[in-house]
């Protein structure tokens, strides 16, 4: 059978054959800035792999903010970054979910076959990094890089480049879409809540929870339901209540009805200022009290507003309880009363992606119907631009998102 040169969106070429040429959603330097002007369809030579990597035929790709960021050039120039390692590729391609069939392996591949169906997680390293080798943590790792930001080769084009690793089976009850929507969110959630030992959640633990009805916070959401914790959803309108109880919120938080957000100032030291501001934050408190009991404060504060939201979520997180952190969308320049911190013996965690453990239990928790992708909408291919666009406007729906690639239309794929 002869290689195509290239086939359209919405179709696959036979198991196994691999055309010359692929449609992909391309960012350009030339080009940075808003993502609905600097993502453009583009047709790109299919990579080559390597002896332990797998190119996967992508039927769908999940969307997060990486992507906005890659467009937009900031605050990493991520082709530059590349070019400077070496990598000659004058272009990028996103997408950091992805479901789709494997179509190619490496020599040394042993995990996954042709054919397999999988959901691809975001997590590289180069497997002959010493840490990786003494079998550390691979998130600790020097060689450790974020898929499809960091790396190339991502899902927004029929075939992603992924290392073995990072492939996992696919949920066979859900469709090609919501297969593609969660990993990167949801293990991201899942190493927050459950690797940070002891402050893993437990049963009976209050989790607050800040953007409950985002990607995150609607998988951290199930993740605390799942382990039998008690999580309290925050968001910034009224509408998003009923998405977030659906989800298993024992009760949603309006931050809008309080006024005190902000990073704190050394004026904090004056006694009237620090007077307003604790009454502020107390009253704040009390709302997560009228849903968890009286005394119930947070075992775990789940952050990633950062900026504006930690000097709260140190001041009301139960004592020996964790305030874990994995982003700061509203600024990265956080503050806290350092008193909270030391006196109550509070934690304050950093935490990035997930490892391939952290990812395998996640998945169980999918493929066993504990944790839904929360598949908001589904866009298709040449709506890649628009997607972004939405988010980095944050005009996006509540939940998750897809962009259909391979499957030529909504609802395909699921079997179970």
């Amino acid at each position: 059978m002869s290689t195509p040169e290239i086939v359209p969106i919405g179709q696959l070429p036979p198991l196994g054959v691999v055309p010359k040429k692929m449609h992909a959603q391309v960012v350009r330097p030339e080009r940075f800035g808003d993502p609905i002007h600097s993502i453009k369809h583009e047709e790109i030579e299919v990579p080559e792999i390597g002896p332990d990597e797998v190119l996967v035929a992508v039927m769908a790709a999940g969307v997060n903010y990486n992507n906005v960021w890659a467009a937009l050039g900031y605050p990493v120039n991520v082709i530059a970054a590349r070019n400077k390692k070496g990598e000659p590729e004058q272009f990028h391609i996103g997408g950091s979910d992805a479901s789709g069939i494997v179509y190619k392996i490496g020599s040394d591949v042993k995990n996954v076959k042709v054919g397999d169906e999988v959901v691809v997680h975001c997590g590289m390293w180069d497997r002959n990094d010493p840490w990786i080798k003494a079998g550390n943590d691979p998130m600790f790792a020097p060689s450790q890089i974020i898929w499809a930001y960091e790396s190339n080769w991502g899902s927004f084009a029929q075939f992603c480049k992924v290392q073995d690793h990072q492939c996992l089976p696919r949920p066979q009850h859900l469709t090609w879409e919501e297969s593609a929507a969660y990993m990167l969110v949801a293990a991201t959630a899942y190493r927050m809540l459950h690797h940070w030992k002891p402050n893993d959640v437990k049963p009976g633990d209050v989790v607050l929870i800040w953007g409950g009805a985002g990607g995150l916070g609607a998988m951290a959401i199930q993740i605390v339901k799942a382990a039998g914790g008690i999580p309290i959803a925050v968001v910034s309108s009224d509408d998003k209540i009923d998405f977030c109880k659906k989800l298993g919120a024992a009760g949603v938080i309006n931050r809008n009805h309080f006024k005190h957000w902000g990073a704190l100032t050394s004026d904090i030291n004056k006694a009237e200022v620090f007077t307003e501001w604790t009454k502020s934050a107390r009253e704040f408190g009390k709302a997560v009290w009228d849903i968890a009991g009286k005394g119930n404060n947070p075992k775990i504060v789940f952050e990633h507003p950062g900026e504006s939201t930690l000097p709260t979520s140190v001041f009301i997180c139960e004592t020996g309880g964790m305030v874990v952190i994995c982003a700061g969308t509203t600024g990265y320049n956080a503050t806290a009363d350092l008193r909270y911190l030391w006196m109550r013996q509070k934690r304050l965690q950093g935490s990035h992606f997930a490892n391939d453990e952290n990812c395998r239990d996640l998945n169980q928790l999918v493929i066993d119907k504990k944790v839904d992708p929360a598949l908001a909408h589904t866009f298709k291919f040449d709506e890649t631009a628009q997607a972004h666009q939405l988010m980095k406007e944050n005009k996006h729906p509540a939940g998750n998102m897809s962009i259909l690639v391979g499957a030529d239309k909504p609802g395909l794929g699921r079997k179970g």
